[in-house]
């Protein structure tokens, strides 16, 4: 007859350590990218033809030519853009400074290789357990 097998007991304060370096992980790798200013995407402006501003000593921005056809605002979206409570000075702030997402072919390739790299660690330390454990009741 086979001996029982009965796994390694981990104490409290390992698991304990063991939720913390989880945890440590998961923030580092999510905020990291935003700490290392990898993750922020870019704003460029882009002003339509015809428009233009100058920004005034208190730090806001006095337009000429603006209008709301010139922003590419139909009339719908217009009311729109007003109901939310928005001028057509405030809208073009953020209609002139739309988000740049470019994918970054490079750091994809890398976070691919990381991920599969990792799945393949796993693969073969469970593995290699499993052996261990099979040797363990068995032999």
């Amino acid at each position: 007859m086979a001996k029982k097998y009965i796994p390694p007991k981990q104490g409290v304060a390992s698991q304990l350590f063991d939720v913390a370096s989880l945890l440590a992980l998961v923030f580092g790798a999510l905020f990291l990218p935003i700490w290392l200013k990898i993750a922020v995407p870019s704003r460029v402006e882009e002003l339509p033809p015809g428009v233009s501003y100058q920004l005034q000593t208190d730090g806001s921005k006095k337009w000429s030519g603006l209008t709301w056809e010139k922003l590419r605002q139909n009339p719908t979206m217009q009311q729109q853009w007003e109901k939310l409570g928005y001028s057509k000075e405030q809208a073009a702030d953020i209609i002139t400074q739309p988000f740049k997402y470019d994918i970054d072919v490079l750091g994809v390739g890398i976070t691919a290789i990381v991920v599969i790299g990792y799945f393949v660690f796993m693969l073969v330390m469970s593995e290699k357990e499993y052996r261990e454990v099979i040797a363990e009741k068995f032999d």
